[in-house]
């Protein structure tokens, strides 16, 4: 059983967008859940947004520990961290990929690559 669900995991994690993240508070300590899409670019996983302060990406630059719900195809409850991403080709590979054109049409490409929140996600074994 746990061979099919690995499978799922990793197609989820290849063609989902949808999860539920849940950071450390940077203020409270308390868990704070969100639900956001995550992109999957090149087997690599990222969150992003659209520019500005989102508390999401303050709680994980306090405390990069996660929790990622998967919840579209499969339902599982994955652990990781984060790393925010600040090398601007990596960000302009990640922002002009197929799966992130609704951020495109959000913010002109270039503001994106500057100043958009971004994390790499890297999932526990």
């Amino acid at each position: 059983a746990s061979r099919s669900m690995d499978d799922a995991i990793r197609s989820a994690l290849t063609h989902d967008r949808t999860i539920d993240l849940t950071t450390t508070g940077r203020r409270s300590g308390q868990p704070r859940t969100v639900e956001i899409w995550f992109l999957n670019v090149d087997g690599r996983l990222f969150i992003t947004g659209t520019p500005g302060p989102r508390d999401w990406y303050a709680n994980l630059l306090a405390d990069p520990r996660l929790a990622f719900r998967l919840k579209e195809s499969v339902r599982a409850d994955l652990t990781g961290r984060a790393e925010p991403v600040l090398d601007k080709p990596t960000r302009r590979t990640v922002l002009t990929a197929a799966v992130a054109e609704w951020y495109r049409g959000q913010a002109p490409i270039d503001d994106l690559v500057a100043t958009a929140p971004m994390v790499e996600i890297f999932l526990d074994a």
